[in-house]
């Protein structure tokens, strides 16, 4: 566990999640609190390497054990400079990579045959490695893999942040019945051809953002995935922006790029104990305080009860969403939130972050039942 000494609320976080998961291995930094005003949420990059990367990488040389990160509110989520992340293309200011993407990678321009690519489209342009547990089907170890799971306790508020704790224990202990939610938009188009071939795996250089209806199709191919399993879901293939829904055990969504998005449907999801999430909205994560304006955020999604979600920090184009397929495959099949979520994702590295308890796992009500 990381968290901020100079932020009351990230110490608080981190007392309480340590003392209800048993955590003893500890890292104490100290920078400008990023819970109390949105400057704070940016880090420089030589303060990052002197007040964040630099101690971690003390500990970690000195604790080859650890294959999870857990960040809390009150750590920035943003580097201004770094050799990885996005930038306006055309631009030549420093690259924004997550801090929470980029200490997931933080081994990995020493690992033999790891690979950075340059990344093209949606008016970015930057650096990612190409992430060594795409697609993997065993369970996460640093050893094996190289690289970190590094997951955030985060919200509006420390109540919400440590509300994942609870939501993840809870699905544990009480598992409460519900569906998952696929709100496919078929504005953007797609065949059954690309619904067989999903997800996409990515080999070398990107020159431009992949086409919307790869992620519908995604989307299609996790359904069906649930389907086989008898897992309860609804695919919704209309038109419209689906509200009104509780006791949801997971959701996928174009968030405010649908164009049918409402702030009022959005907000009206509610979610049970074990839900996780994604929306493929560029800059979901961008903030973890109260704004207005802008595209949608995941901190509305924590408020309703997720357990666990991915969002971007900055623009990180369409081939950086979690494969819902993936995502979906590994939860119920027993693996962790946070070894579902990169197990779904392509890049590190990048502007990745992922929100939750990363020892979380899918309620049995989201499980597939063994043969």
């Amino acid at each position: 566990m990381v968290y901020n000494a100079d932020s009351p609320i990230s110490t608080a976080i981190a007392r309480d999640y340590s003392s209800r998961r048993g955590v003893t291995k500890i890292v104490r930094i100290q920078c400008a609190d990023s819970a109390v005003n949105t400057a704070n949420e940016t880090i420089s990059f030589a303060d990052y390497k002197s007040r964040i990367a630099g101690p971690v990488s003390i500990f970690l040389a000195k604790h080859k054990e650890i294959n999870f990160i857990v960040l809390t509110k009150g750590v920035p989520i943003r580097i201004d400079g770094g050799d990885t992340g996005s930038r306006d293309e055309q631009s030549t200011g420093n690259l924004h990579p997550s801090v929470d993407s980029y200490l997931a990678a933080i081994d990995y321009p020493i690992i033999q045959g790891a690979v950075k690519i340059s990344i093209h489209g949606s008016g970015a342009s930057g650096f990612g490695w190409l992430n060594r547990y795409w697609k993997a089907t065993e369970p996460f170890t640093h050893a094996a893999f190289g690289g970190y799971l590094v997951t955030r306790l985060d919200g509006y508020t420390q109540a919400d942040a440590e509300a994942l704790v609870s939501r993840a224990i809870a699905a544990e202990k009480s598992p409460v019945p519900g569906e998952v939610l696929f709100d496919v938009q078929p504005i953007f188009k797609f065949t059954t051809d690309e619904v067989t071939s999903q997800p996409l795996t990515i080999t070398g250089n990107i020159p431009d953002e992949s086409d919307y209806g790869s992620w519908n199709a995604d989307m299609v191919k996790a359904a069906g995935l649930l389907k086989s399993a008898q897992i309860p879901y609804e695919l919704d293939t209309s038109e419209t922006f689906v509200g009104g829904r509780s006791k949801l055990l997971g959701y996928f969504s174009w968030g405010s790029n649908d164009p049918k998005f409402t702030n009022e449907a959005y907000r009206s999801l509610q979610f049970a104990p074990g839900a996780i999430a994604d929306t493929a909205v560029s800059t979901s994560a961008r903030t973890f305080l109260p704004t207005t304006g802008g595209q949608s955020l995941i901190t509305e999604l924590i408020a309703n009860g997720i357990t666990g979600v991915k969002g971007y920090s900055d623009e990180p184009l369409l081939q950086a969403i979690a494969s819902p397929s993936i995502t979906m495959q590994r939860y119920t099949s027993g693996f962790t939130l946070a070894e579902s979520f990169y197990a779904a994702s392509r890049f590190v590295g990048w502007e990745d972050i992922v929100i939750g308890d990363p020892l979380c796992q899918a309620p049995a009500s989201l499980r597939i039942a063994p043969k």
